[in-house]
């Protein structure tokens, strides 16, 4: 079996770029990345310094983060989930890499949305496995419907999906997720549900996929909602039958996530009002962005509903995304993700603007592309 060709992440490209630029004296808006700038919870922190004083600590499961976890699901969606079905993780990454691992084998075919998170793709191949990748425009809001995965033949094994989505935002309506839960129950498709971006919600609240299928495999994390990304701290929700298999994986992969992390997400659980604030900023960021773009020329967009996204078409100006976000920050100093990362057919007419900065620096940055796209026309 030969050795897999993983393509580069190409916003990391950019924002070594960015950084290298920072060093020379230049001021950077960092927009390229999906991490929150505010850091964790004031109390978690707090936590953390003192185990740090008082813990030696070592491997660890957290059996109350379990717990705790386990609880927001009953009291957030009314899916019953065990403690022993929560899977700790060092973050998202790992816990996406457990699950498609605990379902699927070598040569399995998985279906997934284009535009698509780069990893999705990039780590079935690495697993070898195979990804089918269903084109979603902006006429689907770029997300998908159960009537394009009806359509595939043959059946794949698995579906990944993603609500809110990265890189636009956008939200599975409550009844489409409904239908494609039951209509790959009926052809014996495994889903798996990154539901990251989950409490970044601007319009209607993202339903989990376990209020439909209590097969599918769930991934989250601290990184996105509790702004916790540094900490490496993640979960998977999975079905009685797997616990056994996934923890298997976990251990020998793994091992445990950092104990430090464990204690500071157990708190974080009860920053809501903290935490409820960053979505406000990332509401009044969104709201800033949608006014201003247009206005830049970007009018091909779908308005996300959650997440800190938006993902726009700059097909009119540049069939090269990748030397179009370079360009734009080194004349502006704003740094985005070009589309490629996500799209590898389309994404060379698309850029990924984030706004999960502070609302200040956003404003700073309108007032920076504003005259830099109208010299573009």
């Amino acid at each position: 079996m030969n050795v897999p060709v993983i393509d580069p992440f190409h916003a990391i490209s950019i924002s070594a770029l960015a950084h290298r630029l920072a060093s020379e004296g230049r001021s950077i808006i960092h927009m390229e990345f999906g991490q929150p700038s505010t850091g964790a919870p004031k109390h978690a922190i707090e936590r953390a310094q003192h185990v740090l004083e008082t813990d030696p600590m070592g491997y660890w499961e957290s059996q109350p983060l379990k717990a705790r976890i386990a609880r927001h699901y009953r009291e957030s969606y009314g899916v019953p989930v065990t403690p022993e079905q929560i899977i700790l993780s060092n973050g998202a990454s790992p816990a996406f890499v457990l699950a498609l691992t605990t379902l699927f084998n070598p040569g399995d075919r998985i279906a997934l949305a284009r535009p698509g998170y780069v990893a999705y793709r990039n780590a079935l191949k690495a697993l070898h496995m195979v990804p089918v990748e269903i084109p979603c425009g902006i006429e689907e809001r770029f997300q998908l419907t159960a009537d394009a995965i009806a359509a595939l033949d043959p059946v794949p094994e698995g579906l990944i999906i993603a609500s809110p989505a990265n890189p636009t935002g956008t939200i599975l309506s409550d009844p489409e997720l409904r239908a494609i839960a039951d209509l790959c129950q009926a052809r014996g498709i495994r889903i798996i549900s990154d539901e990251i971006y989950h409490g970044l919600s601007y319009t209607e609240p993202a339903h989990s996929v376990l209020e439909y299928d209590r097969e599918a495999l769930v991934v989250n994390s601290f990184s996105k909602y509790f702004s916790m990304a540094p900490w490496r701290l993640g979960w998977l929700v999975v079905p009685p039958d797997k616990i056994a298999a996934a923890r298997a994986r976990m251990g020998n992969l793994f091992l445990t996530p950092a104990a430090l992390s464990q204690h500071a997400g157990l708190v974080a659980f009860d920053c809501a009002e903290e935490l409820n604030g960053h979505v406000e900023t990332y509401r009044r960021n969104r709201d800033l962005l949608l006014t201003a773009l247009p206005e830049f020329g970007l009018t091909r967009i779908a308005p996300p509903d959650g997440a800190f996204y938006i993902y726009a078409d700059i097909g009119h100006l540049t069939d090269d995304s990748l030397t179009f976000c370079e360009r734009l920050l080194r004349d502006t100093g704003v740094a985005t993700a070009p589309g490629i990362d996500f799209d590898p057919v389309d994404g060379h007419r698309f850029m990924r603007f984030s706004f999960a900065v502070s609302t200040d620096r956003v404003e700073e940055a309108i007032r920076h592309l504003r005259p830099w796209f109208a010299r573009q026309g």
